[in-house]
Parts: structure tokens; sequence; C-alpha cells
């Protein structure tokens, strides 16, 4: 499971405007096409089952609209870019992300960031907590390893946020600074091991963002629909209920 999959689609999503499609198009043609991540659960993957929540919100998304889904799976940046997906989910609502990626952006659906997870039971209840006698599992090249070694706090780096996990739970590691959503998931896929998870700091912005739906500049039709779309699934409580199943907890987005 890689970190921060969203980050990774984002960053590649800079397709050219022509790809975009107006909501009247998207109709005509029957069909919403997603971008998704094909071997990346609990976000999504082509041939497990559950198929993860990306795809589960996907095609709420396609019946909102009155359409089918269609999924174009991708697997680096490159395939993004030569896709031709109307929507990305999951996506950092961060301004300055969005003009790298030339998205539009939906109403967020929730809040992510960065999360430290521990042992139950450990003394450390906050990244303020953290100093030189901690060792915390961070992904390489990662800002919050960035930030913790400015801190001059104990760091061990890893590629991907399941192995940073699996070395809290082996006692190889104090604490693990991943996004909630890992965390969560392994929870759910080790009932025997589970581990506490502390919230994202939001004393640091750097480390706290809002999560909404990528568009690749829509017309004014199909944004008002993604909105209308948001607001009833999560009214309702239908996204968090998808998002519960794979063991994430959802807190909702702030302005």
């Amino acid at each position: 499971m890689r970190l921060a999959i969203a980050a990774l689609l984002l960053s590649a999503a800079a397709a050219p405007a022509a790809s975009a499609r107006s909501l009247e198009q998207i109709q005509a043609s029957g069909t919403l096409s997603v971008c998704l991540p094909a071997n990346s659960l609990p976000f999504s993957s082509r041939h497990d089952t559950p198929a993860g929540f990306q795809v589960e919100l996907a095609a709420l998304l396609a019946q909102q609209l009155g359409v089918s889904l269609q999924t174009d799976w991708v697997i680096s940046p490159i395939q993004v870019l030569r896709a031709s997906c109307d929507l990305l989910l999951d996506v950092i609502a961060d301004p300055e992300a969005q003009e790298r990626s030339h998205l539009a952006l939906s109403k967020p659906y929730y809040r992510s960031g960065v999360a430290l997870v521990v042992p139950q039971g450990s003394p450390i209840t906050s990244f303020a907590a953290l100093d030189g006698r901690t060792k915390v599992a961070v992904q390489v090249g990662s800002i919050v390893s960035m930030i913790l070694s400015q801190r001059h706090v104990g760091l061990s780096t890893y590629a991907f946020e399941d192995e940073m996990l699996q070395a809290v739970a082996d006692g190889e590691a104090d604490a693990a600074a991943v996004t909630p959503v890992s965390a969560g998931y392994f929870n759910l896929a080790h009932p025997d091991h589970k581990l506490t998870i502390l919230p994202p700091d939001e004393a640091d912005q750097r480390l706290v963002w809002n999560i909404a739906i990528g568009m690749r500049k829509p017309d004014q039709a199909l944004r008002e629909a993604m909105d209308k779309a948001i607001d009833q699934l999560s009214a309702n409580g239908t996204i968090a209920g998808i998002y519960g199943r794979y063991g994430v907890m959802l807190s909702p987005p702030k302005p």
C-alpha cells in the first residue's frame, strides 16, 4: 500500500484540457470515467473483493449522474497523464497542489493528514511527545520526516506505510507517521495486533488537509453535480459507511 496514493495521482493529473468532458457529454456517453490505482487497497484494486472504497464511491457518483462507471486502471503517473478519465478521487484539496495538477475540485468530503500510530498502552499521546529518545517510522523523503528531523526526533525510514505500521506492531519502532486511512485499514486486517491511532496534528498545517474529488476542467454543471452528490452522500452517512467498511473513520473537512 503506497503512501499518499492520492498525492501520486494528483501530481500526475495535469492532462490536456481536451480530455475534459462536460456533464452533458458524460450523460450522452452513458459512462463516467474514473482513474483508479490498480493495486492499492483500501483505495482500490482491480482484482480483489471488496474492491476498495474508491471503487464503491465512484460507482455511487456514476449512479448519481444516471450513468454507469468506467474504470481506468492506472499504476504509474504517466498512465494518468495518458488516461482520459473524468474524475480522480481522494485528491488533496490544497491550493498549491491544485495549481500544479490543473484540476478543479469538488467540495471536500473528509479531513486527512499525517496521523501518529503507536502500540496500545504507549506513553506517546501526541506529536509533541516525540523526542530524541523515540524512534518514529517515516516515509523516506516525506515532509513529516523533514519536520521531525528538524526537531531531532529519532527516525527510521521506509518506502511504504504498511511496512511502517508493521514495524510498530513488531516493536521495531515506537510510532509511525502515516495517513489515518492506512492505519485504519491495518487495524482491520490485523485484529489481534491493533494499534492506537492518534489524530493528525492541526497545529501544523503542513500535516493536515481536506480531501475532494478532482475534475479535469469541468463545466459548471458537472462541478455542481459533484458538489450535490457529495452533500447528499455525506448527509445520509453513505460516504462514512463506505470508508468504515475498510476500517477508516472519517473526520469532517475543515474550512
